[in-house]
């Protein structure tokens, strides 16, 4: 996620609760640099003020709309009325929330997004015997439950997403923690670990060498 909000507690604050939650979320505190971050990192929503300095919020939301199609916005701000909110649709918003807000609907909000993907990514993952669902927060591996902490479903997410594909591992700092991770933390390699043992026998998780991680049957050469 990208936080846009120009108070700096304020923008903590929403990024703090969201990491709580296994959302890797980024702040920008202005128009211009929201989107320049777009630009350069694949966001899934941003929550975005309307009143920011630089370039105003309503201007962020028409390009991210016309520019960046597959990006949820979600403004946040204090214009309550229902001309306000009328107005914010009509500038690209798939949602609106008021301030003051409770973090918990917040977060209820942004995942209720993720149910409207766009088409390449739908919202239940099944890939082999593990079915993912990322609004109910639930995995599953031959029908059987599966229960994983927040980091470690943050992690599975991205690597089911990526059908197949190899991961590096600073692509999942990127997309499970955000981008102010230590690159030279051994994070991802300590969840890796835990999530394999999670999923069970015979792991599905395997180390394509000097590239990251892939999600699926163990190819030929590969190790674990």
């Amino acid at each position: 996620m990208l936080v846009v909000e120009d108070e700096p507690y304020l923008a903590e604050a929403i990024r703090d609760g969201l990491r709580l939650e296994a959302i890797a979320a980024d702040v920008a505190h202005d128009g211009g640099t929201a989107l320049e971050l777009v630009t350069t990192t694949a966001y899934d929503a941003v929550v975005l003020d309307r009143d920011i300095p630089g370039v105003h919020g309503d201007d962020v939301a028409r390009r991210l709309a016309a520019e960046h199609a597959g990006v949820r916005i979600l403004m946040l701000t204090a214009a309550g009325g229902l001309t306000d909110k009328v107005a914010g649709f009509e500038l690209g918003a798939d949602d609106y929330l008021t301030k003051p807000f409770a973090m918990r609907e917040l977060v209820v909000r942004l995942r209720a997004l993720a149910r409207r993907p766009a088409a390449a990514s739908p919202p239940v993952l099944e890939l082999g015997p593990v079915r993912l669902d990322p609004f109910r927060r639930e995995v599953y591996r031959d029908g059987r439950y599966i229960a994983l902490t927040r980091k470690q479903f943050a992690v599975i997410e991205v690597l089911m997403n990526a059908r197949g594909g190899v991961v590096s591992a600073e692509k999942l700092l990127e997309r499970a923690w955000d981008e102010n991770a230590d690159p030279f933390t051994n994070a991802v390699r300590i969840t890796i670990s835990t999530l394999r043992k999670s999923l069970g026998d015979p792991w599905l998780i395997h180390t394509v060498p000097g590239a990251g991680y892939r999600f699926g049957e163990r190819p030929e050469g590969e190790r674990p």
